[in-house]
C-alpha cells in the first residue's frame, strides 16, 4: 500500500480513536456515546473543538483540562495512538480494501473491548454481540468465509465456557467471565476457527507472563484481578495481523 495511503490511515486512526475513548469511558457505564458531546469528567465541562484534537490538544495542554485543571488521563492519548497504530499495520499487510475495512473495524472492537476490561474489567454485550454478527456478516464475501466463521465463533464460545463450567464444578468458583465467552465468538467469526487456537495461545502465554512478572515484583494479589479480555484483545491483533502466515508456516513442519 503506498505512503500516502497509510498517512490517510494513520489519521483515520487517530479521529477514530477520539471516538473509542468515549466508547471507552461511557458503555460500561450504560450512557450515550451521542450525547452530550465530549466533556471533561471532572468538571463536566464541554471540551471545545480546538481542545478535542487526538493526541495534539492533550499536549498542547500539558495533560490537563483547559476549564479546571485536572489532569487528564494519559489513556486518551495512548488509545489513539494505539488505534493508529494498528491502522497502519493492517494497511501494510491488507491489500483488499474491503478485508482492510473489515480488520480496521475488528481494531476498533478490540481496542474498545481493552480498555473497557482494563478499566472496568467489563466486555459490554453492545460490542461483542454486533461484533460477532458483522464478523458473521462480512464472512459472506471476505475471508475467512462463512462456514470458517460460524465453526470459529461456536469453538470461540465453546472453548472458554467449558473452561467456565470446568471449573466451577471443580473449585465451585468461576475461572471466565462471560463476557470473555463473548469475546472469543467474535474474534472466531472474523478470523476463523484456527486462529482461534492461535488466539487462545497467545493470550494465555501473556497472562502467564504479567502473572508470573507480578509474582516476582510481590503482586501476587492481582493476579486474580488479571482482565484476560486485554490479553484477548492483543492476541487477536496479532492473529489478524500475522496469524495466516504463522499457520503456514506451522504447517510447513509437517510433510
Amino acid at each position: 500500500m503506498s505512503p500516502v495511503t497509510l498517512v490517510w490511515l494513520a489519521a483515520l486512526g487517530l479521529a477514530v480513536g477520539s471516538f473509542l475513548n468515549v466508547c471507552i469511558s461511557r458503555l460500561p457505564a450504560r450512557e450515550s456515546i451521542a450525547f452530550p458531546g465530549s466533556r471533561c469528567p471532572r468538571c463536566r465541562a464541554p471540551i471545545r473543538w480546538y481542545d478535542n484534537m487526538p493526541v495534539a490538544s492533550f499536549l498542547m495542554l500539558g495533560g490537563r483540562c483547559r476549564s479546571c485543571r485536572a489532569p487528564i488521563s494519559v489513556r486518551y492519548p495512548l488509545v489513539e495512538i494505539a488505534t493508529s497504530a494498528a491502522f497502519v499495520a493492517h494497511g501494510a499487510v491488507i491489500d483488499d480494501p474491503w478485508l482492510l475495512a473489515q480488520r480496521l473495524l475488528f481494531s476498533a472492537l478490540l481496542v474498545t473491548l481493552f480498555g473497557t476490561d482494563l478499566e472496568t474489567q467489563r466486555l459490554p454485550n453492545v460490542l461483542t454481540y454486533p461484533g460477532l454478527a458483522a464478523g458473521l456478516a462480512s464472512s459472506l464475501w471476505l475471508p475467512p468465509g462463512l462456514v470458517t466463521s460460524l465453526l470459529g465463533a461456536a469453538l470461540g464460545a465453546a472453548i472458554p465456557w467449558g473452561i467456565r463450567w470446568v471449573w466451577f464444578k471443580a473449585r465451585g468458583v468461576e475461572a471466565m467471565g462471560l463476557g470473555d465467552v463473548k469475546m472469543l465468538a467474535m474474534i472466531g467469526a472474523f478470523l476463523g476457527w484456527q486462529q482461534v487456537w492461535l488466539v487462545l495461545l497467545f493470550s494465555s502465554l501473556a497472562g502467564a507472563v504479567v502473572g508470573l512478572g507480578l509474582t516476582v515484583v510481590g503482586r501476587r494479589s492481582l493476579q486474580s484481578r488479571l482482565p484476560f479480555g486485554t490479553f484477548l484483545a492483543l492476541a487477536a491483533l496479532a492473529a489478524s495481523l500475522s496469524g495466516e502466515r504463522l499457520i503456514d508456516w506451522y504447517l510447513t513442519l509437517y510433510p
